[in-house]
């Protein structure tokens, strides 16, 4: 049974949560709720980043590992965080995938080069999660779960006269609606707002915008096992595609600003 105190406290927490933990994303200039501390997240990231890659084989493909180098070199020199200290691994694995932590921790698995064919392709997947570790997704999602769970238990006490069955029921109801109404539209908004930055971040690294549609129609027909839209964490692949074909413009006004434009740069060697 939760005392007095202990729900004016929790109370307070959520009335006034967003007023101490407010910031903005980059780029986009979203309000964002933040009840963890960015110095938190960077130990966090270097640690989970050495966790992750330490029983993964490295990549043996050292023409490939230079080109991650020389992508995430040029994303991080407009990126705005001179602060983190980068670094990019190349991972041998067939997994089509890429991830970023927070302090500049970037890995790619190899199984995602074939589906970006050039540097410019390559700076679309990097870009993205890049931009998830800038925008401090990772906290957000933190800050975002302890809300949840604020409100869970504020509807528990709430709650607390009711009969045993009764609130076993409304907590049920409260958990399905909290992931499809909260929790997963929230996460396809933060893969929409990767794209949306990390497009940007590319064209000012100087790789072609256009790339970033062409290599997420490439993706989608590699990978046509579709979930439904309000199911996925992210957006269906025809919304991804019209999103980011819809800010090529202002993409564009970047990339012909940018001081050495590459275009598609060079393609990937992939063995």
């Amino acid at each position: 049974m939760w005392t007095r105190r202990q729900f004016h406290q929790l109370a307070w927490t959520a009335g006034c949560g967003c007023l101490l933990g407010c910031r903005s994303t980059p780029v986009t200039n979203r309000n964002q709720l933040m009840l963890i501390q960015e110095d938190q997240e960077l130990t966090l990231g270097k640690q989970s980043y050495e966790e992750a890659t330490a029983e993964v084989p490295r990549s043996q493909n050292a023409a490939a590992t230079q080109q991650v180098m020389q992508v995430g070199q040029r994303i991080a020199a407009v990126a705005n965080r001179p602060d983190y200290q980068w670094e990019f691994r190349v991972l041998a694995t067939a997994e089509q995938n890429a991830f970023a932590l927070p302090g500049g921790k970037v890995a790619v698995h190899e199984g995602i080069l074939p589906v970006c064919l050039t540097e410019a392709g390559l700076a679309v997947v990097m870009s993205h999660e890049i931009a998830h570790a800038l925008a401090r997704h990772g906290g957000e999602r933190m800050s975002q779960g302890m809300a949840v769970n604020g409100v869970k238990q504020l509807g528990q006490y709430v709650m607390r006269q009711q009969p045993t069955t009764r609130q076993d029921q409304l907590l049920q109801a409260y958990g399905v609606v909290s992931k499809y109404a909260y929790v997963l539209p929230y996460s396809r908004r933060h893969e929409s707002e990767a794209d949306h930055i990390g497009l940007m971040l590319m064209a000012r690294a100087g790789y072609n915008p256009e790339e970033a549609p062409r290599f997420w129609q490439r993706f989608a027909a590699l990978n046509n096992a579709a979930t439904p839209e309000f199911l996925s964490t992210h957006p269906a692949s025809e919304t991804r595609v019209q999103q980011l074909t819809n800010l090529l413009p202002e993409a564009q006004k970047l990339y012909v600003e940018s001081p050495q434009q590459v275009n598609l740069g060079q393609t990937l060697v992939l063995s």
